[in-house]
């Protein structure tokens, strides 16, 4: 697949998850545009689309905890992505390397 073919959402954004490429810990999940997505490529490291703040945001360009990638795959339906990276640090703003640190209690499972 290629930029062309992904199927982008009527709000212009595919959500992606990043994990770990080595550990495969999921480090977040977050949105890109085909902007960020374009910046992503030409840069070997994440790029997103902040939908709080409505601009572009390259993970780490103030923290330095980048994400460099290793590989980007879409799902069947090509309307998701895969990030494996390698990160330089903490995904999370907290500090945490994952942003799921925390557990849902109300799950009995």
């Amino acid at each position: 697949m290629n930029l062309s073919t992904l199927r982008w959402g009527s709000d212009g954004l595919i959500p992606a998850i990043v994990q770990d490429a080595e550990t495969r810990q999921v480090l977040t999940l977050a949105y890109v545009s085909r902007e960020s997505l374009e910046q992503t490529l030409a840069l070997g490291e994440t790029v997103f689309w902040s939908r709080s703040r409505g601009e572009l945001w390259h993970k780490g360009a103030t923290s330095g905890n980048v994400q460099r990638v290793v590989e980007l795959r879409v799902d069947c339906d090509g309307d998701a992505l895969l990030m494996l990276v390698k990160p330089a640090g903490p995904a999370c703003h907290t500090g945490e390397v994952s942003c799921f640190f925390r557990l849902l209690e109300d799950y009995n499972g």
